[in-house]
């Protein structure tokens, strides 16, 4: 039996769990547009919300979200990959009751395991599908072979773009490469786009609109437009104190904005995501089904 085979086989025994976490994956064309903000502040407000949520830091050998939460965590996934620790082990307690995951050595380097670690990440995630209602997946930036990997696998994707001209570049070369991969199904990803730093309600829908039109025309890539966050002085004297925004200044108005956009993501799960998920197990198992086959 090979490794795919045994992997569907596991998944499989699993799926009688009912519960399985919404998987949120997010991510941007280039660096600095504020997308692991998004990643934080998201979570936060949809903790408020009532969800249990849980952050992974997917933009690995670097330590942006811890810098912003200012959390220095003891274990990260490579420990529970390679020390033996569980899933429980690795997840640091955050502010307003959310969980955080370090990323860790690497997604290159798990692409390389055995079966057993394989069998033993996959019914991990299981056990982590169970203890969360969200998993907000916070990728690096750009088109690398990592973040590529982890947006194909993934069933809702939040695009975050500033109005600058190398964003919507950037942006649309994230799609691009998106469109061009093998196994990319439309009817499978759901990706929606957050207009961030923007001067108001309208910049928001003239950048969605730019980058919308020319993948529409030239990619045949459809994207929903989830909202923008305005270009907020309060956010980076949040970022100075290491502190998400949401807490440090609840009533400015990018907070605001990230509680529209947490109540747009509840609301659209409320009334059923007709995109196919499967937890982040699922994301996983799709992951290794594609480079263990």
């Amino acid at each position: 039996m090979d490794q795919a085979e045994r992997l569907r086989n596991i998944i499989k025994q699993q799926n009688t769990r009912q519960h399985l976490a919404q998987v949120i994956t997010v991510t941007s064309g280039k660096g600095g547009v504020g997308k692991s903000n998004v990643s934080v502040n998201l979570a936060i407000q949809l903790s408020r919300l009532g969800k249990k949520v849980i952050v992974l830091d997917a933009d690995f050998g670097l330590a942006n979200i811890e810098v912003m939460l200012g959390l220095r965590p003891k274990y990260n996934l490579a420990d529970m990959m390679f020390h033996g620790k569980t899933v429980k082990d690795i997840i640091a307690k955050g502010p307003e009751n959310i969980g955080f995951i370090s990323g860790g050595s690497g997604l290159r380097e798990m692409t390389n395991l055995t079966r057993d670690q394989i069998q033993s990440l996959v019914l991990s995630m299981y056990e982590l599908d169970q203890v969360a209602d969200v998993v907000i997946i916070d990728t690096g930036a750009g088109i690398s072979d990592s973040v590529i990997d982890l947006v194909m696998c993934s069933a809702q994707v939040l695009l975050v773009a500033t109005p600058e001209p190398t964003s919507i570049t950037d942006a649309y070369a994230l799609l691009k490469t998106i469109q061009r991969q093998e196994n990319f199904d439309p009817e499978r990803m759901k990706i929606q786009m957050i207009g961030n730093r923007t001067q108001g309600y309208e910049d928001g829908k003239e950048l969605f609109h730019k980058l919308s039109t020319v993948s529409d025309k030239f990619l045949q890539v459809e994207m929903e437009y989830l909202g923008s966050i305005p270009d907020d002085a309060k956010l980076q004297s949040a970022i100075m104190r290491q502190e998400p925004v949401t807490i440090a200044y609840p009533n400015s108005p990018a907070a605001r904005a990230m509680m529209e956009l947490a109540l747009q993501l509840e609301n659209g799960n409320v009334q059923g995501d007709p995109v196919p998920s499967k937890g982040l197990s699922g994301l996983l198992a799709r992951m290794f089904r594609g480079k263990h086959s």
